[in-house]
C-alpha cells in the first residue's frame, strides 16, 4: 500500500448528501463540532437547510475532526466534501488530502444527465469529465486583461484601476484564468450557478470569473447582482437633488432568496400558472363547534392533547372528503390521467422563521380524533422547531391553512403543487346572526376552498365546501356522517 493510499484511507471526507429528492444544494446553518473534536459513527455534526427543510447530518466515521471545509451560512453543492476526519489519529502526523474547490471546472454539458437520490453520508458521484488547467503563456500576466477589467468595472458601476504596463503578448493566446469570456465563447459555470444567475436576471457573459480555469462561481454571480456602492463626490460639482425628492436606495435592504422561501416561491408560481384555480366561500355559524371544543378539553380521552378549533375543522374536512372521494385526486400531465387517491394526506400550512412549510399527516382520514389531535400537535411543534423532515412534506393530497390565527376573515389560498384542494379557515368572531328566527350574537367564521378545476368542477367543489360548513354548524354530523 502506497503512502498516498494509506493517507487517503486515514483521512475520510464527508460529502454533502442529497437529503431530499433530487436536491442540488444546501446551506450550512450550524456546525456542532470543531477541528480537534472527537466524533463517532452516527453523530450529528451539522445542521443544513435545503430547499425543503432544515436537516441534521450524522457523520458515518469515527475519529478526530481535521478540517471544516465551509463555514456557517455557506451554500454548498450536493457531493462536495464539507468536513475531513482523521480516522486513525494515534498513527502520528500525516498530510490530509487537499480540499477540492466546490466549483468544478466543467460546463453544463459535462454534468451527469441525471442525479439519483443519495443516502446520508454518501455524496453524489462526481462527473467523470475533467478539464485540464490552462498553462499561462510566458511573459503574460496571470490577471484579467486591462480592457476586460475596464469593461467589467463599467458593468458593475465602478471605476477600473489603472492598468500596469505589460509585455507584448503573442497575437493568439489562450484566455488566462479570470477572463470575462472563455476561449470557446461560452461562460463556464456549473448548472446550479447558471440557475442562480437566471433567477437573479444576470447574464453570465457579463461576469468576470474568479474560479479556477475561468469558472464562474456563486460568489461571482452574487457580486454582479449587488449594486456598487455610491462613490464619494470628487472635485466636480454634483447637482443637488430637486426639492421634495427622497433618496430611497439608502433605506432599502436586499436579502438573497434561498432555502425554504425560495422553494415556496417557485412552487407557488408553478401552481398558480399551471393549475386553474377556483375559489369559493361560505360563512357559517360555528357556535356549536366552539362549545364542543371546550367540552373536548375536559374529556379524559383527550387528556394531554392539544384541542382547538383547527382540530375540528380538519376532522370536518376529512368527513367531507369521505363523502366526496373524487375530490381527492391528482392530475398526471405526462400520462394525461387523473389519479384518484383512496387515502388522504392532510397538509397543515405552518408559518416558521424560515418561511411557509406544509407538512402533512399521513393517512389522516383513517385516524380517530385523539390520534388526529396527537399528530397535529406533533406536526406543529416540529415545524416551529425547524425540524420538519423532507419526507413529512412529501405526498400531500389536500391542505388546510389557518389564516384566522392572524385575525384574517379568509383569503384565496394557492394550491400546493400536485394537490387538488386547499381550505382556508378564517377568524371566528362574535357577530349578529339569525338563529331560530331571531337575531342573536353567534360565533361565525368564513371558509374558502380553492380547488383545481381540472379535477374538481363547480358542483363537486360546492358540495365539498358545503359539507365542511354543515359539519361545523352541527358537529353531531361527525357521528352521523363519519
Amino acid at each position: 500500500m502506497t503512502a498516498s493510499t494509506a493517507n487517503a484511507q486515514r483521512f475520510r471526507e464527508f460529502k454533502m448528501p442529497d437529503v431530499g429528492e433530487g436536491l442540488t444544494e444546501a446551506e450550512i446553518l450550524k456546525w456542532y463540532v470543531q477541528p480537534g473534536d472527537t466524533v463517532t459513527d452516527g453523530q450529528v455534526v451539522c445542521e443544513v437547510e435545503t430547499a425543503k427543510a432544515a436537516v441534521e447530518l450524522p457523520i458515518p466515521y469515527t475519529g478526530v475532526v481535521h478540517e471544516l471545509r465551509f463555514g456557517e451560512g455557506v451554500t454548498v453543492d450536493v457531493g462536495t466534501a464539507i468536513i475531513a476526519v482523521d480516522t486513525d489519529p494515534g498513527a502520528g502526523p500525516a498530510e490530509a488530502p487537499a480540499a477540492a474547490p466546490q466549483e468544478a471546472a466543467a460546463d453544463e454539458e459535462a454534468e451527469p444527465q441525471g442525479r439519483q437520490a443519495v443516502l446520508v453520508g454518501y455524496g453524489a458521484a462526481p462527473s467523470s469529465t475533467k478539464r485540464r488547467a490552462r498553462k499561462p503563456q510566458p511573459g503574460v500576466p496571470a490577471q484579467p486583461e486591462p480592457a476586460q477589467a475596464a469593461l467589467q468595472a463599467e458593468l458593475n458601476g465602478r471605476t477600473a484601476p489603472a492598468a500596469p504596463a505589460a509585455p507584448v503578448a503573442p497575437a493568439v493566446q489562450p484566455a488566462p484564468a479570470g477572463s470575462a469570456v472563455p476561449a470557446a465563447g461560452r461562460p463556464l459555470a456549473k448548472p446550479p450557478v447558471r440557475k442562480l444567475a437566471k433567477d437573479l436576471g444576470i447574464d453570465l457573459a457579463t461576469i468576470l470569473p474568479t474560479g479556477p480555469d475561468g469558472i464562474i462561481t456563486r460568489e461571482d454571480v452574487h457580486a454582479a447582482a449587488t449594486p456598487a456602492p455610491a462613490e464619494a463626490p470628487g472635485p466636480v460639482a454634483v447637482a443637488a437633488a430637486e426639492p421634495g425628492t427622497v433618496d430611497t436606495a439608502a433605506r432599502e435592504r436586499r436579502v438573497p432568496v434561498k432555502g425554504v422561501r425560495k422553494a415556496t416561491a417557485q412552487a407557488m408560481v408553478a401552481s398558480a400558472f399551471t393549475a386553474p384555480h377556483v375559489t369559493e366561500f361560505i360563512t357559517v355559524d360555528v357556535t356549536r363547534t366552539m362549545k364542543l371544543v371546550q367540552e373536548l378539553k375536559q374529556d379524559p380521552d383527550m387528556a394531554g392533547l392539544r384541542v382547538n378549533p383547527l382540530l375540528l375543522v380538519a376532522k370536518a374536512f376529512l368527513v367531507a372528503l369521505k363523502r366526496h372521494p373524487e375530490a381527492n385526486a391528482a392530475w398526471d400531465e405526462a400520462n394525461q390521467e387523473i389519479v384518484y387517491k383512496d387515502y388522504v394526506n392532510l397538509g397543515i400550512a405552518a408559518a416558521t422563521p424560515r418561511g411557509l412549510i406544509v407538512p402533512n399527516i399521513k393517512d389522516a382520514g383513517a385516524k380517530t380524533l385523539p390520534q388526529l389531535a396527537s399528530e397535529l400537535g406533533d406536526l406543529v411543534a416540529t415545524a416551529r422547531e425547524g425540524k420538519t423532515s423532507p419526507a413529512a412534506m412529501a405526498g400531500g393530497t389536500v391542505t388546510i391553512t389557518n389564516v384566522g390565527v392572524f385575525g384574517v376573515d379568509t383569503g384565496t389560498p394557492i394550491l400546493n403543487p400536485g394537490e387538488s384542494a386547499i381550505l382556508a379557515f378564517g377568524a371566528v368572531k362574535l357577530q349578529p346572526w339569525v338563529h331560530k328566527g331571531k337575531v342573536k350574537a353567534r360565533q361565525v367564521t368564513t371558509l374558502a376552498l380553492s380547488f383545481d378545476h381540472r379535477l374538481v368542477d363547480g358542483e363537486l367543489g360546492s358540495k365539498l365546501l358545503a359539507d365542511v360548513a354543515a359539519v361545523l354548524e352541527r358537529p353531531k354530523r361527525l357521528i352521523t356522517w363519519g
